[in-house]
């Protein structure tokens, strides 16, 4: 195999349908692992053992990387592993060897109802835009996309009988999300701003299609014109969507439908949530809920 990591990128990206955004992914932080063998003179990855790896992660931390980041690239240079001993190239894979850092134990954060209203409204917003960034902060409220979802979405893509939006997610697996009236009628708005032409459904003035930065930046200006104080960004109104659906009574099942979501584990964070909201409630409305003083 002449260049492992090429290799590997294409089996990504041709046998597993990985997203372009994955494949950036994985190249970065891979070629950041051969830049490290190559400064410690390694011969490159087929002489990789554990010690190696321990010490690109020390280094990654001593660079100031959080641990989250660093589990990430572990990840994929475990992934890298499995492939290239299944190919001949190791013997055994050396980042199965390696613990990964300790994770933080982080509840999602969300938006309760008045903000994530106040927020979707719009109100703030320019006269230039205000079409346009309602209707991208409503669907992201009514249907739960990633951003890069919501980036990649074409008008084609819009059912407007049905109020249903089709999502090509992870992995290129396609579902069928449902959105509102509310969402129904921003989108309505703005489609007859921006004409009923095909292609890219969020656009900016030069006709492109709006990328991941363009829509963060959107959402954290729509945040400040909302007067709200704390980070809000798009994976903040996906974790909102998914937080109310449950406190409304959705089963998690269909919200991990809705979400895109491999494992009910994955979804299962949205119940720690929903139990930690409904304690803060027990506390203050209750009157034995505390104790005397």
């Amino acid at each position: 195999m002449n260049d492992p990591l090429a290799a590997f990128l294409r089996h990504l990206s041709v046998e597993r349908n990985a997203s372009p955004h994955t494949l950036r992914g994985y190249r970065t932080d891979l070629t950041d692992f051969q830049r490290f063998l190559t400064e410690r003179g390694i011969a490159g990855v087929s002489a990789t053992d554990a010690r190696a790896v321990r010490a690109w992660l020390a280094a990654l931390h001593a660079r100031g990387l959080s641990p989250v980041s660093i589990s990430r690239k572990l990840a994929a240079l475990r992934s890298w592993g499995r492939f290239l001993v299944r190919r001949g190239v190791l013997e055994r894979n050396p980042a199965r060897e390696v613990r990964g850092p300790r994770l933080p134990s982080k509840l999602v954060s969300f938006l309760p109802t008045d903000e994530a209203t106040e927020l979707v409204e719009g109100r703030g917003i320019g006269a230039a835009t205000r079409t346009r960034d309602r209707a991208i902060l409503e669907v992201f409220y009514a249907s739960g996309l990633r951003v890069s979802e919501l980036s990649g979405l074409d008008v084609e893509a819009l059912d407007r009988t049905e109020r249903t939006v089709r999502v090509l997610g992870k992995g290129r697996q396609e579902r069928i999300v449902p959105y509102g009236g509310q969402a129904a009628r921003a989108l309505q708005a703005w489609l007859a701003d921006r004409g009923e032409r095909p292609g890219p459904l969020f656009t900016s003035s030069r006709g492109r299609r709006l990328g991941v930065r363009a829509l963060h930046t959107i959402v954290r200006r729509a945040a400040r014109a909302a007067g709200i104080v704390r980070r809000v960004s798009p994976h903040t109104l996906r974790h909102t969507f998914a937080t109310h659906l449950l406190d409304g009574g959705a089963d998690l099942r269909m919200i991990q439908e809705l979400l895109g979501h491999s494992r009910l584990s994955t979804t299962q964070r949205y119940t720690h949530v929903a139990a930690e909201q409904l304690m803060r409630v027990y506390d203050q409305a209750h009157p034995r809920a505390r104790e005397a003083t």
